[in-house]
């Protein structure tokens, strides 16, 4: 085994890519003695195409709950009872404030993340407000993630500041019926591609822990950088009360460790950034940097926990990694 990881990190520094059987042949590695391996040779591609910089960026649930998409892991999901926060759009001060002090403590980007399908007709332009706002008061970069947009509507977001659009796939097409009824996958696809053609760039990844197979996995990644999203965020699943995942099996770290290291494999030159569940993840994903990572979304997340900035930097300083500069 350790010849064959040998040999495909040979063949990424090469430039070639790794098809979906080298993948999977990758995924059958077992073992604590392979699996280090594994993430040695992850992280030497991440080194090679990717630099010592980590990327963080800073996120703010600006409309809670009441979702009408029925995602089996979503605390928000009006399809189920759970004890998520409920509120509307968060106003203007609110987000420049909170920008703000992200910005003061170096993350590099920061994001409005709401719930539902879309966002609505009234509630869209008080977005495009806000981020107007945000791009005269703040020098981080402007993400956003709103759901299913047009091509439209991105145009419009690019003309007050978004650099970059969050909208995940979640997992592969043959596993997403499972997860997800009331929107396509092909749904989600048009919006990552309406976001491109408007020349937004895009951060999409998905979960890993919601019952799916390592093909399942692969699959995501492959169309990943078919997309050519410039950011992959991985999730782990953290098991919300009420919804339909809640007794889903804890994911053990190698099997955390392994999964990021081969999306680095399949995607050597991109973001791939720890998301939600790092409190899932022994010291909030700190082995996970020496395993292909290079990014993080830092503080608190939508509904579960995260990592402070502060600590945040100071892992990143142990891993004798550095935070990117915003210039």
């Amino acid at each position: 085994m350790i010849n064959l990881i040998k040999d495909l990190e040979k063949k990424v520094l090469e430039g070639e890519t790794i098809n979906f059987q080298e993948a999977m042949d990758l995924a059958s590695i077992e073992g604590k003695a392979e699996i280090k391996e594994l993430c040695n040779s992850a992280n030497n591609i991440r080194k090679f195409f990717c630099g010592n910089e980590v990327d963080l960026c800073s996120i703010m649930n600006a409309k809670s709950g009441q979702c009408s998409e029925d995602c089996k892991f979503c605390a928000q999901s009006a399809h189920y009872k759970t004890k998520v926060e409920v509120y509307s759009l968060v106003s203007k001060e609110a987000a420049v404030k909170l920008a703000k002090e992200n910005e003061s403590e170096g993350v590099n980007r920061f994001s409005l993340v709401t719930s539902g399908k879309g966002l609505s007709k009234n509630d869209f332009p008080k977005v495009l407000e806000i981020y107007k706002a945000l791009n005269e008061k703040i020098k981080i970069d402007l993400c956003v993630s709103l759901g299913i947009l047009e091509y439209q509507e991105f145009l419009k977001l690019k003309d007050v500041g978004i650099t970059m659009y969050h909208h995940n796939l979640e997992t592969s097409e043959e596993f997403y019926s499972k997860i997800c009824t009331t929107h396509s996958y092909q749904e989600r696809i048009d919006t990552i591609n309406a976001a491109k053609k408007a020349g937004v760039d895009i951060c999409s990844g998905g979960i890993i822990g919601l019952g799916e197979t390592f093909e399942d996995r692969i699959s995501l990644a492959l169309k990943l950088r078919e997309l050519e999203v410039k950011s992959i965020p991985i999730n782990i699943l953290n098991p919300i009360e009420g919804t339909p995942l809640e007794n889903n099996e804890a994911l053990s770290q190698e099997e955390i460790l392994k999964t990021v290291a081969i999306f680095r494999f399949i995607n050597p030159k991109v973001l791939i950034r720890l998301a939600g569940g790092r409190n899932l993840i022994n010291q909030y994903g700190k082995e996970c940097f020496n395993a292909g990572v290079n990014a993080t979304i830092t503080g608190n997340y939508l509904t579960t926990s995260g990592n402070k900035i502060c600590d945040d930097k100071a892992m990143i300083r142990e891993l004798n990694l550095e935070v990117r500069k915003n210039v």
